[in-house]
């Protein structure tokens, strides 16, 4: 199913909709401020691990990833000390993924590598979302070869006729982005850009 959504003047009924689906572990994808994704309730196992299984990824060797809609959301499932919050207050929301350490308040499946990768995009509809379900959104990208088509991946009218199946409801926010977040790993004593995406952090 495809639901158009907007950056604001959303629907109620549409947007409760989906807080709906990902309450019953369902699977969403929806749009970014880099690309589209596909998520579900950060807190939901089963639904992580559906995610897992379609990406082909496997959560003990690769770090996972949750959407919240603000800081103090963020504080209650990553570690940060006071120069990595001043960090990410200045550069979120933003098309960036900080790595931090997660707390026990993340499921199980998280726990196997201690880390987290934390995003707050700079996309209203899916903060809105995060925001409304009152929990983080586990959040990964579309899968895809470099051999494919790159309109599979930034139209939500073939994202929809080729993942459709796959998930509950595809949101349709407009066209998407190709490039990824920028990766911030903020564990050690010096924060280190892993991978350089879209984002350019600011830091002071």
């Amino acid at each position: 199913m495809l639901l158009r959504l907007y950056e604001k003047n959303n629907d109620a009924q549409d947007l409760q909709q989906i807080v709906d689906i990902l309450n019953d572990g369902g699977l969403i994808i929806y749009p970014t401020d880099t690309m589209y994704a596909i998520g579900c309730h950060g807190l939901k196992e089963r639904a992580i691990e559906r995610i897992c299984r379609i990406k082909n990824i496997d959560p003990r060797k690769n770090n996972l990833s949750i959407i919240c809609y603000d800081l103090s959301s963020i504080s209650e499932y990553a570690k940060m000390d006071n120069n990595t919050f001043k960090l990410m207050k200045r550069n979120l929301p933003g098309p960036f993924t900080f790595i931090l350490n997660g707390t026990n308040r993340l499921p199980k499946i998280f726990r196997n590598r201690k880390e987290v990768g934390i995003r707050m995009p700079d996309n209203n509809i899916i903060r809105e979302i995060a925001h409304l379900l009152d929990a983080p959104i586990m959040t990964t990208t579309l899968p895809h070869n470099e051999q494919d088509d790159i309109e599979y991946v930034t139209d939500p009218e073939l994202i929809d006729e080729k993942f459709g199946d796959l998930v509950d409801i595809v949101i349709d926010g407009g066209i998407g982005g190709i490039e990824p977040s920028t990766i911030v790993d903020c564990t050690g004593e010096e924060f280190e850009i892993v991978r350089q995406g879209k984002g350019e952090i600011e830091e002071n």
